[in-house]
């Protein structure tokens, strides 16, 4: 029996970065656009449905969110293999249980969508008579790199990877060698570069391509992968701006930080903040400690032990000093930073903090998941790009949109000194802070707008849910007339 309600199924690849988009898509489509939503979530174990993200709202369409036997790729990667490598096989062992849940549902499912991890599971939508969708979880700029990726020749690579040149990208701001991708900058695994080139070429072949940004932010990015003479020419499906989509504000919950932040002036302390995957050596947490101290700024600081890939990653975290500072900060850094700071070891809910009226800075990796949450609070950051795509987004930040301030050194080229931190945490907090906080607030309004009834990323839902619906007419038709 066909159900009367257009079913999407989501799959989201490991990684809360990945998970969390995904939800906050399926929660719009069923509460806003009438689907049913099914996500299924790849993982490595089965820790995730320990996320409070594992329990669907209370809608009219509840998510229904299962979590796939989790696989094991130690046998089939090295340890040497990148984080991008291991996501890819993960998805593509991943594919028969897919295929296997899909074929066991009563009804068939009206569209599958898939994150750029899960590219190869748009087979398995062919199989099925499914509508493909790709929904990009980072910058409509990340997206047209991607589908451009596979026509680079390889004179423009060498004279990007070895000359260092800026890498132009049609219709687009072209990237700069200090700010391109890990894969890039990586000599050693074509493999990589090949599956990057793969995944490239399936996203554009798709039915439809969702991204996790919003018409007003990247206007020209946008309209160049529409344009038959930029990368409309290779993009041949529909791109859907459907952002910003990120988490709710929860329940106001109690805490030692919630409370410490009640007692602070608006918009006075800066939140620290570098991810769920991201680390610091132990030189520059030291150095970040120091700065944040030197910046004479309030700040909640969210940190973990420092990994220097080495042995002594495992030291860290084993003693504290008298006043209670882990042996891997400053000695008696917290009996100094009383009445300043406050530090939150290892995690702190993010999302109420970044809405707090007094929290007025955001010191980021600038994840996109972040960095949206900083914009749709009207925040301005601090940027300090770790991995990924991350230097993209803090260059389109600092230089595009000017609501944020980013090192003079990339962070993975060097150590940042306490100087220098203690002067971009002071630039963002004090009066030349304003003309950002300005542009941010902008930023945060135009977000808002874009996801109201009417709203541009509102509207563009609106229109996948339409050929959704189209298609699941079709598919009635034909089982009426089997």
């Amino acid at each position: 029996m066909q159900n009367p309600n257009p079913h999407a199924v989501l799959l989201a690849s490991p990684g809360m970065g990945h998970f969390i988009p995904a939800v906050e898509l399926g929660k719009h489509l069923a509460t806003h656009h009438g689907f049913d939503v099914t996500i299924f979530v790849v993982a490595a174990d089965a820790s995730i449905t320990e996320s409070p993200l594992f329990k669907p709202p209370q809608t009219p369409n509840p998510l229904n969110l299962v979590l796939l036997p989790p696989v094991d790729v130690s046998a089939l990667v090295n340890s040497t293999a990148s984080v991008v490598t291991r996501l890819v096989i993960m998805m593509r062992e991943a594919l028969p249980l897919l295929q296997a849940a899909i074929s066991s549902m009563k009804s068939r499912p009206t569209a599958l969508i898939v994150d750029m991890f899960g590219t190869e599971a748009l087979a398995i939508a062919e199989e099925f008579d499914m509508l493909k969708y790709v929904f990009i979880t980072s910058t409509a700029w990340f997206l047209a790199v991607t589908v451009h990726f596979p026509y680079i020749d390889e004179e423009a690579e060498h004279k990007h990877r070895v000359m260092k040149r800026p890498l132009d990208v049609p219709g687009c701001r072209s990237i700069r060698h200090e700010d391109t991708l890990d894969l890039f900058l990586d000599q050693t695994d074509r493999n990589l570069f090949s599956g990057f080139a793969r995944i490239g070429m399936e996203i554009s072949n798709a039915d439809g391509i969702l991204v996790n940004t919003w018409q007003d932010l990247e206007p020209s990015t946008l309209r160049a992968l529409e344009n038959e003479k930029f990368l409309g020419r290779v993009v041949k499906a529909s791109v859907f701006p459907v952002g910003p989509l990120v988490r709710p504000i929860g329940q106001s919950s109690k805490s030692e930080v919630m409370d410490w932040l009640d007692m602070q002036p608006m918009e006075s302390v800066i939140y620290v903040s570098f991810g769920s995957g991201g680390t610091l050596s132990a030189k520059q947490t030291t150095e970040l400690a120091w700065g944040l101290e030197l910046s004479q700024q309030r700040f909640v600081w969210v940190v973990r032990p420092p990994v220097d890939g080495d042995a002594s990653a495992n030291f860290f975290n084993v003693t504290n000093s008298h006043d209670g500072t882990p042996s891997y900060l400053p000695s008696g850094f917290f009996t100094r930073i009383r009445n300043k700071g406050m530090v939150v070891l290892m995690w702190a809910s993010q999302t109420e903090i970044l809405a707090h009226k007094s929290i007025g800075g955001f010191l980021s990796h600038c994840g996109w998941n972040s960095t949206l949450e900083s914009m749709v609070n009207g925040v301005p950051m601090v940027v300090w790009p770790l991995y990924a795509e991350q230097q993209m987004n803090a260059a389109m930040l600092a230089e595009e949109l000017k609501v944020a301030v980013r090192p003079k050194i990339q962070p993975n080229a060097g150590v940042i000194e306490r100087e220098e931190i203690a002067g971009m945490v002071r630039r963002v907090m004090e009066l030349k802070g304003n003309e950002m906080r300005d542009k941010v607030k902008e930023l945060q309004r135009s977000a808002i707008q874009a996801l109201m009834q009417g709203g541009s990323s509102y509207n563009s839902l609106e229109r996948v849910s339409k050929d959704c619906e189209l298609k699941l007419h079709r598919l009635s038709a034909t089982a009426l007339g089997a």
